[in-house]
């Protein structure tokens, strides 16, 4: 029996690229042509139909960069697009992201009649001083008007923020973190700034917190939102009872997801093994060959890794037989094809198989891409 099945739909576009950003964004300096992206996205799907035919689909992300910038009436296009080619689970989680800087109060109501049920705010911080260090185009007072619209549409509503910020004090970051707890939400996201790869940041670095103190303020973080109810089920996701983002939650058990839109990731299990595809990022290119999908297998040499650098991220971990209800592969075969093992990780101290399950150890959670790292094959 294949693993539960996600639909990802990719929106490339953003009013502006910020300079931490490492997704396939684009800034939008013209008008999107809204019909033909959606053709496109239609157009992709029904090329992929045949690789899940039969399938039920258990969640719905519209996400990548600033799909609030679709409008009402594309949102409702594409959903009742999706739904008459896919069986959508009844309770189907259907997520947007959306960033405060790109919302009108009227935007919020056509989002909930087109079906979605889930609405994942990108705030970052409510400083307007860390907002504008960060480019963001929207205020403090804005992200809490944003707050307050999104929490009269709908139930679930996730917050993303971020900590060790350029020059961000622990009582700044604190201050974001009370304030984000107040609002109400159910869901609160809580990421370390990186400063990734080719970026602006990376390429000229702004001050930020040393490491101790990034420390100081993840686990303030922690502490905070665990005496608010709120259950660190994942390295950086925080959620009210029954609230966890079940999106994710298929992404971090090795579930499988197809992904359309431009620069997309897809991985789909059969009886022939494990295949994954990856769209043409460039919107220009996707909008032209859509439809060509290169399945590429993943070795058995690299399935480990791949499944434990998902299942890691979970703070309660995973049953030890998910790895081969997922894989095919007998739990085993980690010790073989892994540069260190699994009792290795377990004498390190940051690996926990008690109770028949692989769950990361609290200093696993501190050092997660060094306990990723002993099951990769190119370590």
């Amino acid at each position: 029996m294949p693993p539960p099945l996600a639909l990802y739909v990719h929106w490339p576009w953003c009013v502006k690229k910020c300079p931490y950003c490492d997704f396939n964004s684009h800034e939008a300096k013209k008008p999107v042509d809204e019909t033909a992206y959606l053709a496109a996205l239609i157009a992709d799907l029904e090329a992929a139909l045949p690789a899940i035919w039969g399938r039920s689909v258990i969640s719905v992300f519209i996400g990548g960069v600033t799909p609030s910038l679709m409008s009402g009436k594309t949102a409702d296009a594409l959903l009742a697009a999706l739904r008459m080619r896919l069986p959508l689970l009844p309770a189907a989680e259907i997520t947007l992201e959306a960033n405060p800087g790109t919302l009108e109060a009227g935007k919020f109501a056509a989002f909930r009649d087109a079906g979605i049920n889930r609405l994942s705010l990108g705030i970052q911080s409510f400083d307007d001083k860390k907002l504008a260090a960060l480019w963001r185009i929207h205020s403090g007072d804005e992200a809490r008007r944003a707050i307050d619209q999104a929490l009269t549409h709908f139930e679930r509503v996730n917050l993303d923020l971020m900590y060790a910020l350029p020059s961000q004090t622990l009582q700044e970051a604190r201050q974001d973190i009370v304030t984000a707890i107040a609002t109400g939400v159910s869901h609160i996201s809580a990421y370390h700034l990186t400063l990734e790869p080719n970026t602006p940041f990376h390429h000229a670095p702004p001050p930020v917190p040393d490491d101790d103190l990034a420390a100081d303020m993840q686990e303030m973080a922690e502490e905070r939102l665990a005496a608010a109810g709120f259950a660190h089920y994942e390295t950086s996701a925080f959620a009210q009872p029954y609230q966890q983002c079940r999106h994710n939650l298929n992404y971090w058990t090795f579930g499988d997801y197809l992904g359309i839109g431009a620069g997309a990731h897809s991985k789909l299990s059969d009886h022939a093994g494990i295949h994954r595809d990856a769209r043409p990022r460039n919107p220009r290119d996707y909008l032209a060959d859509q439809v060509t999908r290169r399945w590429q297998p993943v070795t058995q040499e690299d399935l480990p890794g791949e499944f434990m650098m998902n299942a890691l991220r979970l703070t309660a971990g995973v049953p030890q037989a998910l790895f081969t209800e997922r894989t095919g592969l007998p739990l085993e075969f980690i010790e073989k094809s892994a540069l260190a093992s699994v009792a290795n990780a377990r004498r390190a101290g940051l690996l926990d198989t008690a109770a028949g399950r692989l769950r990361p150890t609290a200093q696993g959670q501190r050092f997660l891409n060094r306990l990723m790292a002993m099951f990769l094959a190119d370590a």
